[in-house]
């Protein structure tokens, strides 16, 4: 049987610059001839590392209008103390946080988060999120 029977082969290869007609034995056929198998690949996305992760909040945090003018953000910052948020708006923050990593933040939990370092630590240890 011809190799090249396939119709998505018989179609690359009667479009392309090579004449493969006159090779009729495999021993004959170049290697590009044999080497061809149409193939798919997939991609994942790049794993979550602290370091991406706290980028991405600084990031939520300085497009909040809320945080205090001035205020430096750094791991060890307060979302009351150090930016000025009150606890609607750490609330408000924490929403943006299940939002932009695709993650439910249970209400037991969110009330331990004080501090972006506590945010980036519940975030990278959820599986799921992205």
């Amino acid at each position: 049987m011809n190799r090249f029977n396939h119709p998505i082969l018989r179609t690359a290869f009667s479009k392309s610059k090579w004449n493969l007609s006159k090779y009729t034995s495999p021993l004959f056929r170049p290697s590009y001839a044999r080497t061809m198998i149409p193939l798919r690949t997939y991609s994942s996305t790049p794993s979550l590392t602290k370091e991406i992760i706290y980028d991405r909040i600084v990031e939520i945090l300085e497009s909040y209008d809320n945080v205090k003018q001035g205020s430096t953000i750094s791991p060890a910052a307060s979302f009351s103390k150090d930016l000025g948020l009150d606890s609607l708006d750490t609330v408000e923050v924490l929403l943006e946080l299940e939002n932009e990593f695709s993650i439910l933040i249970p209400d037991n939990e969110a009330d331990e988060i004080k501090t972006v370092q506590q945010a980036v630590d519940y975030i990278a240890a959820q599986e799921d999120s992205i």
